[in-house]
């Protein structure tokens, strides 16, 4: 079963429908390939995470872009299918006006999610 974050869906409906759609697609993409995938807002974005485990990937609305957060590795592991993307530290931008490159997207979000799921649960205090 999936559950939807009141707080996400308020942040993405604060958007133009160009953008909607578009978080709409990586909202419905993260939910298909990560089960158990928990949404929070943190550090101002939507948030995916595993419980115990940790972050998965974030994303947010931009004036003229879709910021995805991947982290640094997953930068790294796919930099040159990046090429033709706004690039930094831990995020990829996704200009707003063209396709967004799922295939792509769906290979990154695997790949976190394995980094995520092969760690240690989290010590509950």
């Amino acid at each position: 079963m999936q559950t939807y974050d009141e707080a996400i869906d308020a942040y993405i409906q604060g958007f133009e429908p160009e953008k909607q759609v578009m978080m709409d697609q990586l909202r419905s993409l993260i939910h298909a390939l990560v089960p158990g995938v928990v949404e929070s807002i943190k550090w101002r974005m939507p948030t995916f995470s595993l419980p115990d485990k940790g972050d998965v990937i974030h994303f947010a609305a931009f004036k003229g872009h879709i910021g995805l957060y991947p982290l640094p590795e997953a930068i790294d592991a796919f930099e040159a299918e990046l090429e033709q993307y706004h690039t930094s530290k831990g995020a990829i931008q996704f200009p707003v006006g063209q396709p967004l490159p799922m295939p792509l997207i769906e290979t990154i979000i695997r790949f976190r999610c394995s980094l995520v799921e092969a760690k240690k649960p989290k010590k509950r205090t």
